[in-house]
């Protein structure tokens, strides 16, 4: 017997929890805090399961993944007969994920606990959804092939709504929500493209085991699986908010700060990056989608930091830079597979991108809850209203500066080494393509920046004197049940960097690649860090960005005000709060675009089809009204129209000829 075997109860025990707390009504959970201790256990259950399992395939497992399905529907009709399973599929990208999924999930329904305490009988939803939440990311992580993948990817996209738009009573919440469900449809789409792409060329098959060992038997040639490709790696920029799909997750800091760290964590946004990764078999093969993807990731990386420089919102700042570490993790994942379609032994991108991936869950559900946690005592998002709470949230400051520490990629923290090999990564692609040079550039001046509005957001919260003195009057420490979490999660964000130095590429390579870990020793790979010059590069870059935001906002011995002073400055100024005018573009196409096609193609419908058919059937109706008149029901009338109609053929009949 193995833990694996087990594994697909692993989604099953949230799916019990959202079915009892959602449907066993409040009555059952009046003094139970809306069904939390249940939506805790079975999270915690999954956790310990998830955690059996993982350790089982990273420590015991041979490289083969464990596949375990059964037939779900069978299609018989000759050359088109095919047949959908449903199952598991686990290898070691399923045990990190696993892992990352459920050890947040579970801290973030613990800290739950006391952040949404105040909520009335909305906690029972908010304990069913999210539970439904944690069930369908986790079903996600373990189907066992695309089209298993792309219902739950619907589902969570169906909860994100849900949970986005959780007071919905506030008109900004349930527009936040409407857009993210709205906007990510646009890659879903893409997504279902390319699974029709995928279905066609591997003629019906579209489990991972068959397609990762046949990738070679595609029909339809080269062209036609770049476009597959493509089309999958659009529905990762719709759920993981690339560019240009990229402005919704901003607004979706509308739902609690709960959910944000959720959905940036270890869900939502991460099926996108899970996505890539899960395909890489396939679409190495592609080495044109590789580079579009490291394109899209290094672009998205400087585009969204930039939003960030002088945003005042606490989660906006870091929902802008969710979309900027993001787009580190599709640079590292496109790098590593356009280098790997040229050089088969160099996998520093597949491994930077995923261990990119969770370390950063780490960090950002430590960055989100601990925002969730001054949000809690201040009662207000605005970090202009904020400032000397380091004295009244001791741990909750002690914890945050780690999580910026860990974002800004100072060593010894965790984003330090995860970063690092990201930038490296990129730098290694200029070998074979100059475009490189560029997304490293991207790359290095992100994370100048990333430092910088990172420590911008914890001296404008943290330090200085107080700028509300009522808010701050009566702050208080977060309970202990939302700083346990918090400490648990600094731990993670200081050391699960240190995987790097044991292995980590060894125990992350999937089974059907012919990828070589490396085999030396964590000395041996500290001496190549720390006598790389890239190091240096990427840390100068972080030093310099803490820096400038210690000057500007802790010395005050440079005035932020400078910077917008004049008209230059001003403008920029606005046009970053003003997200680049996304969101007026997205509203312009959606007002202008959809609705303005939306009424051409109503009034095709109503005026002409509906039109056309209308008429005929009004000609029809009026003339069986009038052919109706000549039923009288009298054989009198009858006889005489016989008389007329015989008597109009004869007439008829001389005339053209005479037969008389």
């Amino acid at each position: 017997m193995t833990f694996a075997e087990y594994a697909w109860l692993i989604p099953i025990f949230p799916l019990i929890a959202f079915v009892v707390v959602g449907f066993l009504g409040n009555r059952l959970f009046k003094n139970w805090e809306g069904g939390a201790p249940i939506a805790i256990g079975m999270t915690a259950i999954s956790l310990v399961l998830s955690l059996a399992v993982a350790f089982e395939a990273l420590t015991t497992g041979t490289g083969t993944p464990f596949i375990q399905s059964l037939e779900w529907i069978v299609v018989q009709g000759g050359e088109f007969a095919f047949t959908f399973n449903m199952g598991i599929y686990i290898d070691n990208l399923t045990a990190l994920m696993l892992i990352v999924v459920s050890f947040v999930a579970t801290l973030v329904v613990i800290y739950s606990l006391g952040y949404m305490h105040e909520e009335g009988e909305k906690k029972r939803r908010y304990y069913a959804v999210i539970s439904l939440f944690i069930s369908v990311m986790l079903g996600l992580v373990l189907a066992s092939n695309f089209l298993q993948m792309f219902i739950f990817w619907e589902l969570v996209g169906l909860c994100s709504y849900l949970l986005i738009g959780f007071w919905n009573t506030r008109p900004s919440a349930a527009s936040a929500a409407k857009k993210a469900f709205l906007v990510t449809r646009i890659g879903d789409i893409m997504f279902m493209i390319g699974l029709f792409v995928l279905f066609v060329g591997f003629q019906g098959n579209l489990d991972f085991a068959y397609i990762f060992d046949n990738v070679d038997a595609f029909v339809g040639g080269n062209e036609l699986l770049t476009f597959g490709t493509l089309m999958l790696f659009g529905g990762a920029v719709g759920k993981s908010a690339q560019f240009p799909l990229h402005d919704w997750l901003p607004d979706a800091m509308e739902g609690p700060t709960t959910v944000s760290a959720l959905i940036h964590a270890a869900t939502m946004v991460k099926a996108g990056v899970y996505l890539v990764a899960r395909s890489y078999p396939v679409m190495v093969e592609t080495p044109d989608t590789m580079l579009v993807i490291a394109f899209i990731g290094g672009f998205t990386a400087i585009f969204a930091a930039t939003m960030a420089l002088n945003n005042t919102n606490i989660k906006r700042v870091l929902a802008y830079s969710t979309i900027s570490q993001l787009g580190y993790m599709f640079l590292a994942l496109g790098a590593g597979g356009y280098i790997f379609a040229q050089q088969p032994e160099f996998n520093v991108g597949y491994a930077a991108g995923t261990f990119h991936l969770m370390n950063h869950a780490f960090f950002k559900a430590l960055l989100f809850l601990s925002a969730g946690a001054v949000i809690h005592a201040v009662h207000t998002e605005d970090m202009r209203l904020m400032g000397g709470l380091s004295k009244k949230l001791k741990i909750t400051s002690l914890v945050m500066l780690i999580g910026c520490l860990s974002i800004a990629g100072i060593p010894p923290f965790s984003g330090f080494w995860s970063k690092d090999l990201v930038l490296e990564a990129a730098f290694a692609g200029i070998e074979y393509n100059s475009l490189f040079i560029l997304l490293y550039a991207f790359g290095l001046i992100t994370a100048f920046m990333t430092a910088f509005y990172m420590f911008r957001l914890w001296f404008l919260t943290f330090s200085g004197e107080p700028r509300d003195k009522h808010a701050y009057e009566h702050a208080h420490e977060a309970p202990a049940v939302m700083w346990v979490p918090l400490a648990l999660l600094a731990i993670l964000a200081f050391g699960s960097g240190f995987a790097f130095l044991f292995g980590f590429e060894s125990t992350l390579v999937p089974g059907l690649m012919d990828f070589h870990p490396h085999e030396a020793g964590p000395i041996d790979l500290l001496t190549a860090v720390f006598t790389n010059v890239l190091t240096y590069a990427s840390i100068a870059a972080a030093v310099l960005g803490i820096g400038l935001a210690y000057m500007m906002y802790k010395k005050r011995a440079i005035d932020p005000a400078r910077f917008t002073s004049g008209s230059v400055g001003k403008t920029l100024s606005n046009v970053l709060l003003a997200r680049y005018g996304f969101t007026k573009g997205y509203d312009w196409i959606g007002l202008k675009v959809v609705y303005g096609t939306a009424k051409v193609v109503d009034f095709i419908d109503r005026r002409l089809i509906d039109g056309l058919i209308n008429g005929i059937s009004a000609g029809l109706i009026r003339s069986g009204n009038f052919l109706r008149r000549a039923q009288t029901g009298f054989v009198q009338s009858y006889a005489a129209v016989i008389v007329v109609g015989v008597s109009l053929i004869v007439i008829l009949l001389f005339l053209v000829g005479g037969v008389i």
